[in-house]
């Protein structure tokens, strides 16, 4: 109790400081004027009395400052004491302090942005309650290498009984036609259990939520809108509960409308826009005509309280172990069938993790060059101070005091450094996330958030303790002897400054290669990519696509009615039509994920005549659906057979076309051509007529994904996409396509027109964030290495001033002069290299899995960043270098 009390007064006096303190100087002052009217009394002279009565009183600095120690907080005095005197000698130094706090503002800044992208993407939870029991349940054969394979409703239920769940629902995502509005327009959807939105534990703002019982078998023909479509659509109709709207033909009663800002979770950026969902018991038609049929993937559950992931996933493999023994037909041994259970968060992210984590590094080690400059810059100054910190010591300044203030001056450097990144950071938020690829999950809550203001300054305090170190520290080991010596004109660091200069030299430059090193993998990585032959021919070609609707009541549907006449006579109107545009040389249709690069994938299972799979679950292939003219169109070649022709009907047997990718697989030591397959075991059987060559339409990075095609006037495709080459206006031409299509049907949705060049930059987008990211902060690298190198030589120069000024005198060649000058550059570089090169070989296998086309160890690119590295290293020793040859003897000497 009396040490609160004694805490309390202490801190009252220090609120009161200044009126204490001169109170005591009143006091002292009184003091000293009775004392000095005694002296004169005496008979002394005034100057005298005056000098007698401070002698007796004793050094009134230093009574002040016990005073101070014994009634304040000494620490908290003295810590703002040394942020006036650090703020002062930083105003006195306005090109050192402007230089040193735009480095750490682009570090800083540059971290806390990419920090914020991380935190969104990877570490911030879903905004969802209890976030950590949402999970993602994937089934796998790995004995017949097949992964992430359907699921039949009977397993659906087996998990729902398992005890494991709250809740597990199938999540089927798509899209579908809404008409009755100005204009018809596709809009993204999901076909959810009943009990979705419990499983996700949010609310609708208005209206209700699908009942969870609900037994019926297909869709309930209920939906439930998102905010976005309420708002677009109805102008925030607070009457819209009960309303109907037009889905494919159906009508659909709306029960509730989601809260403002909910995104729901999904792999796919389509997924995440979701703005309607539609709940079905997935056990009749539409949505399976066959209950046993494997047909549904991408299931969400949600644990049952206090159960982890990891107990969930042994109770998930002590019911897959009884499941097979219970049905050893439906789950060979040889299949290994298994189900895993993946964070839903985790499952939102994908492949973006990798590159997210590595341009997370890249930031932070320009933020740790950043620093290793600064402590450069901060160290030569202490040279120039050395005279100053010796004179302080020598009136009886601590040295741990000396040290405490070189600390508050960088920690004031750095503070400052940051702050300025931030209020950058905020001024280019809305830069950074037009750059940010929307394939990200998380980047609509991309923010500079509380937790990345916190880094920040985390990063701040670090930084400044980092590059404030080894001059505080040089600080407490100063020589008086040698420091008092000099003169005041100029100063000479010791033999240790230098050391630990061109170490943090050494270090900057090794950091720095490592970053280069990174971007020039990434950099050849890209141009291969981006240079790669694609197998089809991208330019002057547009994409338009449409939907036919699929009603729930298929006896409604007028183009479903068309497979048994066949779908031809459809397409051909709309190809006449299109045709008529000006500019249009060639037109095709194809289905959506006929469109290279910019589709879903999507994969059915087939069946190879005379093959034994061995397995219950058929092998997945990619298929298309498209009509004659999309091979020419596209300038996809023909190796063997023939292509589709108008003889390829819903009369004719059925024909497929596949890629070689897919004829070496099933085919590796025969011919392809007439052999028979299947897509499914209720479909008849196909025959291949034709093999093409291997296009990069399913990925960039991999040319050999096997491919079918199937004649779009034998199949059924309610996605349509129509493909025209020529001179054409985008915005013009789809215009036209969306008037030909509507004259046909004024119900037809037209939409996401697209080149077939911008869908190829689209698929690059990631690739070219990392690379475009990489690259700068590898640059901001060089350039700081650069100055590091030439700060620390312009300082070597400047000490041995006086030495080359006599190597001068005696006969010494200003060559040789410059040649030593780049010598000791080089020297560093060559060290700095040798370090980072072992670093940048560690670091190119951890992202070996980001490259394409290049080796971790990619000679050319190692060759020529150390190159560049040593080129740069030179030019910023050549300026001083230069400098040193100019030294004039005479005025060397005379100057020291």
């Amino acid at each position: 109790m009396r040490s609160l009390k004694r805490f309390w007064a202490r801190l009252t006096n220090f609120a009161t400081g200044r009126q204490d303190d001169q109170r005591l100087r009143e006091e002292i002052e009184a003091h000293l004027a009775l004392q000095t009217a005694d002296n004169l009394r005496a008979g002394m002279a005034p100057e005298e009395a005056r000098r007698r009565a401070v002698l007796k009183f004793g050094a009134v600095q230093v009574v002040r400052e016990d005073y101070r120690a014994e009634q304040g907080l000494p620490l908290i005095d003295n810590t703002l004491q040394d942020l006036r005197y650090a703020l002062r000698m930083l105003i006195k130094s306005p090109g050192f302090a402007a230089a040193a706090i735009l480095t750490m503002a682009v570090g800083i800044g540059a971290t806390t942005a990419i920090f914020s992208v991380v935190d969104a993407t990877l570490l911030q939870p879903l905004p969802l309650p209890q976030p950590q029991q949402l999970v993602r349940i994937e089934a796998d054969f790995p004995g017949v290498g097949a992964r992430d394979v359907r699921m039949s409703q009977p397993e659906w239920k087996d998990l729902q009984r398992s005890g494991i769940f709250q809740y597990v629902s199938p999540v089927v995502s798509g899209s579908v036609n809404l008409t009755g509005a100005s204009q018809p327009a596709r809009i993204v959807f999901k076909g959810v259990a009943p009990g979705y939105l419990a499983l996700l534990g949010v609310s609708p703002r208005l209206g209700r939520w699908f009942d969870p019982e609900d037994q019926t078998p297909g869709y309930t023909q209920e939906v439930v809108i998102s905010d976005g479509l309420w708002k677009r659509l109805f102008g925030s109709d607070t009457q819209i509960l009960g309303k109907t709207m037009r889905l494919d033909d159906d009508v659909n009663r709306i029960i509730g409308v989601m809260p403002a800002g909910f995104h729901d979770p999904g792999q796919t950026p389509q997924q995440r826009r979701t703005e309607l969902w539609a709940a079905a018991g997935f056990v009749a038609a539409p949505s399976s005509e066959v209950r046993n049929l494997r047909r549904l993937r991408n299931f969400v559950g949600r644990l049952q309280p206090g159960l982890t992931i990891a107990a969930a996933q042994s109770q998930l493999d002590a019911l897959v172990e009884s499941q097979r023994k219970q049905f050893p037909a439906d789950y060979p041994p040889q299949s290994g069938w298994a189900l895993r259970l993946l964070p839903l968060k985790e499952s939102e992210v994908g492949n973006a993790r990798q590159s997210l984590i590595m341009l997370l590094g890249a930031v932070g080690l320009v933020l740790l060059i950043g620093c290793v400059n600064v402590a450069n810059l901060l160290l030569a100054r202490a040279s120039t101070r050395g005279r100053e910190m010796a004179v302080r010591q020598a009136l009886g300044a601590p040295r741990l005091r000396l040290v405490r203030q070189l600390l508050t001056e960088s920690l004031l450097l750095s503070v400052l450094g940051g702050a300025s990144g931030i209020a950058v950071l905020f001024w280019t938020k809305g830069f950074l996330l037009r750059m940010v690829p929307e394939s990200l999950a998380g980047i609509n809550d991309i923010s500079v958030s509380w937790s990345a203001l916190l880094l920040a300054l985390a990063a701040s305090v670090a930084a400044g303790v980092i590059f404030g170190m080894a001059p505080a520290l040089q600080a407490g080991r100063l020589d008086l002897t040698d420091a008092l010596r000099q003169d005041g004109r100029g100063s000479h660091g010791s033999a240790h400054q230098t050391r630990t200069r061109r170490m943090l030299v050494v270090t900057e430059f090794a950091l720095s290669l490592v970053l280069l090193m990174a971007a020039g993998l990434l950099l050849r990585s890209f141009w291969e990519l981006f240079n790669v032959q694609l197998g089809f021919n991208p330019e002057r070609v547009l994409a338009v696509q449409t939907w036919l609707p699929e009603p729930n009541v298929r006896k409604t549907d007028i183009y479903g009615t068309l497979i048994r006449e066949g779908e031809g006579p459809l397409l051909h109107e709309l190809l006449r039509r299109n045709r008529t545009q000006p500019g249009v040389e060639q037109a095709a249709i194809g289905s959506s994920s006929s469109i290279p690069l910019n589709h879903d994938r999507n994969l059915i299972p087939l069946i190879v005549e005379g093959q034994d799979l061995r397995s219950i679950e058929p092998p997945l292939v990619e298929r298309s659906d498209v009509s004659p003219e999309y091979f020419p169109l596209l300038e996809i070649p023909l190796q063997r057979g023939r292509l589709f022709d108008e003889r390829d009907n819903d009369t004719a047997p059925p024909v497929v076309v596949i890629n070689e990718a897919l004829a070496r697989t099933y085919w590796p030591n025969g011919d392809a051509l007439g052999k028979r397959l299947k897509l499914r075991p209720v479909q008849p059987w196909s025959t291949v007529v034709g093999v093409i060559a291997d296009a990069r339409t399913e990925s960039l990075a991999d040319g050999g994904v096997p491919k079918i095609y199937l004649s779009a006037y034998q199949t059924y495709a309610s996605d349509l996409v129509i493909f025209l080459r020529g001179k054409l206006d985008p915005g013009v031409a789809a215009e036209h396509v969306r008037q030909q299509v509507q004259s046909v049907n004024a119900e037809l949705p037209v939409f996401a027109a697209q080149t077939l060049n911008d869908a190829l930059s689209d698929s690059l987008s990631e690739r070219r964030l990392s690379v475009e990211m990489v690259a700068s902060f590898a640059l901001a690298a060089l350039l700081l290495a650069g100055l590091g190198i030439y700060g620390t030589i312009s300082y070597i120069v400047s000490e041995r001033r006086r030495e080359i000024g006599i190597r001068l005198a005696l006969g010494a060649q200003r060559g040789e002069i410059l040649a030593m000058v780049l010598g000791q550059g080089l020297g560093l570089a060559i060290t700095g290299a040798a370090v980072g090169l072992v670093a940048a070989l560690m670091v190119s296998y951890l992202m070996q899995g980001l490259l394409y086309g290049v080796r971790p160890t990619d000679p050319l690119t190692f060759v020529a960043v150390t190159a560049v590295m040593t080129v740069v290293a030179l030019a910023a020793c050549y300026i001083p270098a230069r400098r040193a040859m100019r030294v004039d003897p005479l005025v060397a000497l005379r100057y020291e």
